[in-house]
């Protein structure tokens, strides 16, 4: 899932004021998700002006050749502030160098050999091109997404990332080893109780990446494996859930596996709560909630949030055999956003090890943890 649709919702109703709304019902004029996505590509790689919330999601786990360990992030986040003109009632902005859509960056480099988490952050609201405040551009079938020093371009046939911070910098090539897939019912994923709290969701399980990672004023060439999401919607968070647990696995035999748990406040998970498995030659399995089992087997304390997060995990597909371990690489890999969304949340990259079919498995990944330092009913 990367329920991040309700990550972005509720963090920008923070910084916008005056719609505290996090757990009310959808707002008029926007377009729903209500049924199939009819998804296709490299079309619907580009964004999706009139649902509310967007974003894509890069993660990965990368190494030098003397085996020097990294984790990445990159995300842009799209949010729509008003609906389009005409029957919405809403007035189209007076002028070009305003507008309703803002983009967001969260960047970060975990250098677990060096036991560092580095992040930056950046705001843009999209204007006309070539003023670099932010945005989008297609040329053909290549989609733009960027703001000022940071971009991520989408090809066809492979994704180039590029970010420079004052504190780290990379620059990446991916290139998909299997074809996107189709999360839920066809894309459509379902985050709660109603046909409307749902996204179009889908991603690249397995990409090829290489490139490279600056620290310390440093470039270090890097090969590994990335995953993106790229998900859209307009549906909030549905009431009584503070929080969600995502993870995304990629094991050494070629498969994966995408679990998301949505926590209620009484503690249990949303029914909604579901995953995919993807075999090595690409194709999807949905996962409802009854298929696998999610356990804590540690945490960790943030000295900066005093949030607690778990920081070790065993999780148990039993049709697929699959019962591993999921242990963070690096305990701080806390994200604080108070210049972008106002979220504190933790995203980092962890290391597998267990069983797959009764012989032994390995792995890695990432996970996302939301909610922990607070619920977002808080941002009513």
């Amino acid at each position: 899932m990367r329920s991040t649709f309700a990550f972005i919702f509720a963090s920008m109703v923070f910084l916008i004021g005056g719609l505290r709304t996090a757990g009310a019902d959808a707002p008029s004029g926007f377009l729903q998700v209500t049924g199939p996505c009819k998804l296709e590509f490299p079309r619907d790689h580009a964004p999706h002006p009139g649902f509310r919330n967007e974003w894509w999601y890069y993660t990965g786990n990368l190494r030098s050749e003397t085996g020097r360990h990294f984790g990445y992030q990159l995300t842009f986040f799209r949010f729509q502030l008003t609906p389009f003109g005409g029957s919405a009632g809403w007035p189209d902005p007076p002028s070009a160098w305003r507008s309703r859509q803002i983009y967001i960056g969260h960047a970060a480099v975990s250098d677990i050999s060096a036991k560092r988490h580095l992040q930056a952050e950046k705001v843009g609201r999209e204007g006309l091109e070539g003023l670099g405040l932010g945005g989008w551009v297609q040329y053909g079938q290549d989609v733009t997404l960027f703001l000022p020093g940071w971009s991520a371009v989408i090809f066809p046939d492979s994704h180039k990332l590029s970010v420079a911070d004052g504190d780290f910098a990379f620059q990446l090539e991916l290139k998909p080893a299997k074809p996107p897939v189709k999360h839920g019912n066809s894309g459509y994923s379902r985050k709660g109780s109603t046909p409307e709290r749902a996204s179009c969701y889908y991603s690249f399980s397995r990409l090829e990446t290489s490139g490279s990672i600056t620290v310390a004023g440093k470039s270090i060439p890097v090969k590994g494996e990335s995953w993106m999401d790229h998900e859209f919607s307009t549906a909030p968070l549905e009431p009584g859930t503070v929080g969600w647990d995502w993870f995304s696995i990629q094991l050494a035999d070629r498969s994966e596996f995408m679990i998301f748990l949505l926590r209620k406040e009484d503690g249990s998970l949303n029914p909604a709560s579901s995953g995919s498995y993807i075999d090595s030659l690409g194709v999807l399995r949905h996962l409802d909630r009854g298929y696998f089992d999610v356990r804590i087997l540690d945490t960790w304390r943030s000295k900066a949030s005093g949030a607690v997060y778990p920081s070790g995990w065993q999780i148990k597909i039993p049709l697929l055999g699959i019962e591993v371990d999921v242990t963070s690489n690096l305990p701080d890999q806390e994200m604080r956003t108070s210049a972008s969304t106002g979220v504190t949340y933790w995203e980092g990259s962890v290391s597998v090890k267990g069983v797959k079919g009764g012989s032994p498995i390995e792995g890695q990944g990432y996970v996302e943890l939301t909610g922990y330092a607070g619920p977002f009913s808080a941002l009513k």
